[in-house]
């Protein structure tokens, strides 16, 4: 079992803090545990605090008039989820919700503004990753709205390959129902997106995994935006 003081020595946002700084939010940090399936937090909940994921993975989702799930991101081991609505003083815009069993350490807004008040270096982690977070979702608005599925898909590919730190290969992580409601698809469509991307010999299914055979045509595809045939 991890202690929680390794958990932010490996996490995204507290990464590289002084020992000092650790120890401070090592006091306010709050183990929580969700079984699979288990609801985080639900849209228009107050943000009264955020989390860190210590182990497991989160979905966020949207809920459509009519029921349908929409897959805004996953949020996986070392990563944030609810920062950015807590430090607006805003609601909580989506749902989260464990697609495993997580740990998770849970971090009251109040506690933690009064913490950093003064400590620069902790301040500048944070404005960090909240603008990374405000990329991610511009990103996904534009791959949504602007891309064909063939280049939903090799835009997704390209990304897990950075994150995973693999050129050639990647491991999806994810059922292919599951990926295709992250890329705001069905699964057959899916199917055939990522079919189409083989029989031009730029994707091989390889297990679980695929491996990335031409990354300059997938990185132009994802670029374009659709398939130029």
């Amino acid at each position: 079992m991890r202690n929680i003081r390794d958990i932010l020595t490996k996490s995204q946002l507290f990464g590289g803090l002084p020992e000092e700084h650790l120890a401070e939010v090592e006091k306010i940090a709050v183990e929580r545990r969700y079984e699979k399936g288990e609801v985080i937090f639900a849209d228009g909940d107050e943000g009264i605090g955020f989390y860190l994921i210590a182990s497991g993975s989160v979905n966020v989702y949207k809920l459509s008039p009519d029921g349908k799930e929409q897959i805004l991101h996953i949020v996986k081991e070392g990563e944030t989820l609810g920062a950015v609505p807590v430090f607006s003083g805003k609601s909580f815009p989506a749902n989260a919700r464990a697609i495993t069993r997580s740990h998770l350490l849970f971090f009251d807004r109040q506690r933690f503004v009064r913490m950093i008040t003064g400590k620069p270096s902790l301040t500048m982690n944070l404005l960090a990753l909240l603008a990374m977070r405000l990329r991610e979702f511009t990103l996904q608005v534009e791959n949504l709205s602007l891309r064909e599925i063939p280049g939903r898909l090799a835009a997704h590919l390209l990304h897990l390959s950075r994150e995973q730190g693999d050129r050639d290969v990647v491991a999806l992580n994810l059922s292919k129902a599951r990926l295709a409601n992250l890329l705001g698809t069905g699964p057959e469509s899916l199917s055939r997106a990522l079919g189409a991307l083989k029989r031009k010999g730029l994707v091989e299914e390889d297990g679980p995994r695929l491996r990335l055979l031409d990354r300059d045509r997938l990185e132009a595809l994802a670029e374009m935006g659709k398939d130029a045939g």
